[in-house]
């Protein structure tokens, strides 16, 4: 099968990578990635629901072969503004999503502010934070929020992206990674997740500064907000092996008016590839209903 064309697109005058997968008089349907990952992520779940899907997959900001910011702030409201404006301007709302981490944080808080424009969703371990580390740093006074932010930047500052000699090397480090990963799976991450330096070693293609976490942001009752005010249904995706703590019993899921969890075994907190047939199935049904 083809892969899919690469388009760009503006949003606060970065200019930003997503890929389309055809299909255009289908229903559209949005693939969000997770942090310091990338668009490409999502290649063996494009290619079985673009037969009924018309699929977008954006690189964030500072992902993938998106522009990285000048600074070294990546504010979730950023995030949001992007895919706001990759779905203003491909004309694609209403659209049904399905998103990981970082981008199930992003695309929650987007159907809470535009429930209109979203038709279902599926979110693989996008809540964020654990409610016991969200109320840790919660407890901490905005001095130390803000110094440990402070020194985080400038310890970020001081660090050069790792090169490695070789993809070979890249690709180790994918598989100690994630260990579920096959090697298949591990190498096309590795292949469209790395440039070429120009001394010929190779780098990740993130940018450092998005492992920076703001010292302010939308609080825990605004999040928890938006999080009613989200109306299409929808699926809270999670690995059993992961660090992500359960919905269900944390409390979370009582802020959803029309959501349900589910939990996959043998997997970790990417469960898009550590059980990718049965989370396909899962989803398909999810969609179909």
């Amino acid at each position: 099968m083809p892969g899919p064309a690469s388009h760009t697109y503006f949003s606060q005058r970065l200019r930003l990578h997503y890929v389309d997968w055809g299909n255009p008089d289908a229903p559209p349907l949005l693939l969000v990635h997770g942090g310091r990952d990338h668009c490409r992520n999502w290649d063996w779940v494009a290619e079985d629901l673009c037969k009924d899907y018309h699929i977008i997959a954006p690189d964030l900001r500072g992902h993938g072969d998106s522009q990285w910011m000048l600074g070294g702030s990546y504010l979730i409201s950023d995030y949001v503004y992007d895919i706001a404006q990759l779905l203003h301007q491909t004309k694609l709302t209403p659209v049904t999503i399905v998103a990981h981490s970082l981008g199930g944080v992003i695309s929650l808080r987007y159907a809470g502010v535009y429930p209109e424009n979203v038709v279902k969703l599926v979110a693989i371990e996008g809540l964020g934070w654990p409610p016991k580390v969200v109320a840790e740093r919660a407890a901490k006074t905005p001095q130390v929020r803000i110094t440990e932010w402070v020194d985080t930047l400038r310890k970020l500052s001081a660090r050069s992206p790792r090169k490695y000699d070789s993809i070979e090397d890249a690709f180790r480090r994918m598989q100690e990674e994630n260990p579920h990963l096959s090697p298949v799976q591990a190498r096309h991450l590795t292949v469209h997740g790395v440039n070429q330096n120009e001394d010929g070693t190779y780098s990740w293609k993130f940018d450092n500064y998005v492992r920076a976490n703001q010292p302010f942001g939308i609080g825990k009752e605004d999040g928890e907000a938006l999080w009613r005010n989200i109306t299409c249904p929808t699926l809270l995706v999670r690995g059993l092996d992961s660090w992500a703590s359960d919905p269900e019993e944390d409390g979370r899921l009582q802020h959803f008016s029309n959501a349900r969890c589910v939990n996959f075994e043998n997997a970790g907190h990417w469960v898009h590839h550590d059980q990718l047939d049965l989370f396909l199935s899962t989803v398909k049904d999810f969609l179909a209903e």
